[in-house]
């Protein structure tokens, strides 16, 4: 398969990763076994990490915190940022770990049961470690779009009208 097909079938699996081989092929002009072919390919180099659906939890009973926290961390010498972003993401509540330009240097997503959850996560796990020099959690109050797909229904203003 050329390379602007292997590209756009990248692009077709992360927009819609329930697409069959079958599928794809019609979609590329190309062979059902060529693309299985480079699928297998693409997943042994490590290009496809993995496939995941996108879950509404607020629709299911399912009770569920997210965070986005924010650390300035120390990097070591000769490790740069590596070793910390790769300790901090070895926490099973890390969902992702992002070295950031700007006014912090890592940006990580976690999940929790409760903001208790969250908040000790922070003070007993991440922060006492020695590089992490502050940290900045900020919760999710609702998501409105997730991974480039709308999370909510059509918008409807259920605001009270009021006067004085």
């Amino acid at each position: 398969m050329n390379e602007k097909n292997t590209r756009k079938l990248l692009e077709l699996l992360e927009e819609n990763a329930s697409l069959k081989p079958e599928q794809v092929a019609v979609m590329l002009g190309e062979k059902c076994e060529d693309v299985q072919a480079t699928i297998a390919s693409l997943e042994k180099q490590g290009i496809i990490k993995g496939y995941k659906a996108l879950i509404d939890w607020d629709k299911t009973d399912r009770d569920l915190v997210n965070a986005r926290i924010e650390i300035k961390v120390t990097p070591k010498a000769n490790m740069g940022f590596e070793e910390i972003a790769y300790t901090i993401s070895q926490f099973r509540e890390v969902e992702t770990c992002y070295l950031m330009s700007g006014g912090y240097d890592l940006a990580l997503t976690i999940s929790g049961k409760s903001f208790k959850d969250i908040a000790l996560f922070v003070a007993h796990r991440l922060a006492p470690l020695d590089p992490v020099q502050s940290t900045s959690t900020h919760f999710v109050l609702r998501k409105y779009k997730e991974r480039g797909i709308m999370m909510v229904e059509d918008f409807e203003d259920e605001r009270e009208v009021t006067s004085l």
